[in-house]
């Protein structure tokens, strides 16, 4: 019986190490620092800016969607190639954030009227907006989204 246990618990054990491992091989996203910079690399680079609203100290979905979204190589890959992006954290503890990013996270917030976290939000070289996804949907609705999004910004 404990010869079971024993098996069974190495298992679980290894199947963690496994899942990190695989975790740790994905690309990193690469998240502009400010509004300013994102327009100005989105008109350099003719792609659309992926504004992603999150509460980092607070908002549950927020963390399920850099998981189940954000943390795969099928996304990663996309956004390399598609995407300007820009994340703006909305912490409940501002202290965790630098005075200048804070105060740019929320100029953004408040010109975009961000009311719901998560959101994804869509702009061009402009700032003008181009889609938006407010609140948590399942995460295999996001990448549909996206696509549609990118298209969209190609057609115009």
């Amino acid at each position: 019986m404990n010869t079971v246990r024993i098996f069974f618990l190495l298992l679980f054990i290894s199947s963690l190490t496994l899942g990190q491992e695989s975790l740790d091989t994905i690309p990193q996203l690469n998240w502009i620092p400010t509004y300013k910079e994102a327009l100005k690399r989105a008109k350099k680079e003719d792609k659309p800016v992926l504004i992603y609203f999150k509460g980092s100290d607070w908002c549950g979905p927020c963390k399920i969607i850099e998981r189940d979204l954000f943390g795969t190589k099928k996304f990663t890959d996309l956004a390399k190639s598609e995407l300007i992006m820009l994340e703006v954290d909305i912490p409940r503890d501002m202290t965790i954030l630098t005075p200048e990013k804070l105060r740019d996270n929320l100029t953004v917030k408040q010109k975009y009227r961000v009311k719901k976290f998560p959101t994804l939000l869509f702009v061009n070289h402009r700032g003008r907006k181009i889609d938006v996804k407010s609140g948590y949907i399942l995460t295999e609705y996001y990448f549909p989204f996206i696509k549609s999004v990118i298209y969209k910004y190609k057609k115009s």
